[in-house]
């Protein structure tokens, strides 16, 4: 929960109106990480309270059913967006906003891009084995020949693609990618 003890009703309003326009653009833009409006609602919340949160402390104040908000929380919890934490005298789970947004960026792209780039070269990888082969199988068919010279040229050049792309996804994970582009702390 939010204090604002010492503060007027204009003030709170104010703040009020400031964070909610702040969650609105957060859960608007959530579709970047693949996650619902509501969801990201959700983040965009729990950023701004102090401290952690139980799912019921989140189900009742964003009027949600508590299935809603435990999948919401399972879902930023996948993408690293915030974590459980202890709470001493609490039985119930607690839940803490990740706020390191340049963390937040590097978890999730890296984790996403390095999965669909496995895929993909892992499929670049089985069709050249196979136009390889076909190759091969018929050097004396020239038009064959020069058509899977041609896919075989766009597959490493993919390949090449995908190499560079593993190196950027661990610039990001080891921190790197920080030296280059710093982040800006001020």
């Amino acid at each position: 929960m939010t204090s604002f003890d010492g503060l007027n009703e204009e003030q709170i309003k104010v703040i009020e109106k400031s964070r909610r326009r702040v969650v609105d653009s957060i859960g608007n833009n959530m579709d970047l990480y693949g996650v619902t409006l509501s969801i990201g609602h959700l983040y965009g919340n729990m950023y701004f309270r102090e401290g952690p949160v139980t799912l019921d402390d989140m189900g009742e104040e964003m009027g949600m059913s508590k299935t809603s908000i435990s999948t919401g929380m399972r879902t930023l919890m996948d993408l690293k967006m915030i974590g459980k934490t202890w709470g001493k005298g609490s039985r119930k789970d607690l839940y803490e906003v990740e706020a390191d947004w340049h963390q937040n960026f590097v978890d999730y792209f890296s984790i996403k891009w390095r999965k669909s780039m496995e895929m993909n070269v892992n499929s670049l990888n089985k069709s050249l084995t196979e136009i390889r082969k076909l190759r091969v199988e018929n050097m004396d068919n020239e038009k064959l020949v020069a058509q899977t010279d041609l896919d075989i040229t766009k597959m490493t050049h993919a390949l090449h693609y995908y190499r560079w792309l593993g190196r950027f996804i661990d610039s990001l994970e080891s921190g790197d990618i920080f030296e280059w582009i710093p982040k800006d702390e001020k």
